[in-house]
């Protein structure tokens, strides 16, 4: 039994809505709110396998949970999701826009598709989940953007579309707190460092230089990440809001 699990169930009767909950840092954060006694739903583009998985789990512990594909890039089906879940659920509470894509090449070859697809999927797709859930969301609401330390600092090259696309997030979380507090709804922004992921594993060659530039000398877990969202969606964080907060082990340090 985890240490949330033992002490509370912080956000029983609350429900959230991850996207892009299949794999990762997202599956993490799905996990650990349900544990806390969240009913989730998790979108997927691709991986329907690994979202029903986390659907088994989520289950199997006693909790609520729903898998819903919806490719971040496509508005519609994103806006479809969550209105799917507020149906499934009654309500929106919580949002995590947990969605990203990753191209790195050289600025001469970087194609404009791949260019455009990390806009659609790390930034429109935020401002279009945000748009979608704040119809289902009254006062208490959270909405939790899951950005970079890229967005600070960018140590190799290659990466510029991607270092673009989460400094955008920094702007949109503040302007969507200024537009959302008056309704008492926060929305703050989390910028993992390296975090040991199928998309990043801790592991091979760009590992050991990722982890030259940390601190502490290591990889992040997506269990980290995950208990910082919980903090920032519950109770006790509701004067936080427009805030990006850094969980990097010293990467921009």
């Amino acid at each position: 039994m985890s240490n949330s699990t033992a002490t509370s169930k912080s956000l029983t009767g609350k429900v959230a809505f991850i996207q892009g909950g299949s794999r990762g840092i997202g599956a993490a954060i799905a996990k650990r709110l349900a544990s806390e006694g969240a009913a989730v739903a998790i979108s997927y583009a691709n991986s329907e396998k690994q979202a029903q998985k986390v659907v088994a789990e989520i289950e199997a512990a006693g909790g609520r949970a729903l898998a819903l594909r919806a490719d971040s890039a496509d508005a519609a089906l994103v806006t479809q999701a969550i209105d799917t879940a507020a149906t499934a659920f009654g309500s929106i509470d919580i949002l995590v826009n947990n969605a990203g894509v990753l191209a790195v090449a050289p600025i001469e070859e970087f194609k404009l598709d791949d260019f455009d697809r990390t806009l659609a999927v790390n930034v429109r797709s935020v401002f279009v989940a945000t748009q979608a859930a704040v119809r289902h969301m009254s006062e208490g609401g959270r909405i939790i953007n899951i950005g970079s330390t890229n967005a600070d600092r960018m140590p190799f090259p290659g990466g510029a579309a991607y270092a673009m696309s989460k400094s955008a997030i920094i702007g949109l979380t503040k302007g969507l707190a200024r537009d959302l507090g008056p309704r008492g709804i926060t929305v703050n922004n989390v910028q993992p460092g390296p975090v040991d992921t199928e998309m990043n594993p801790d592991s091979g060659d760009f590992s050991v230089l990722m982890k030259s530039f940390i601190a502490v000398n290591r990889y992040g877990r997506a269990e980290e990440i995950a208990s910082f969202v919980a903090y920032l969606v519950s109770a006790e964080a509701g004067y936080i809001t427009g805030a990006s907060l850094t969980i990097d082990g010293g990467f921009a340090a």
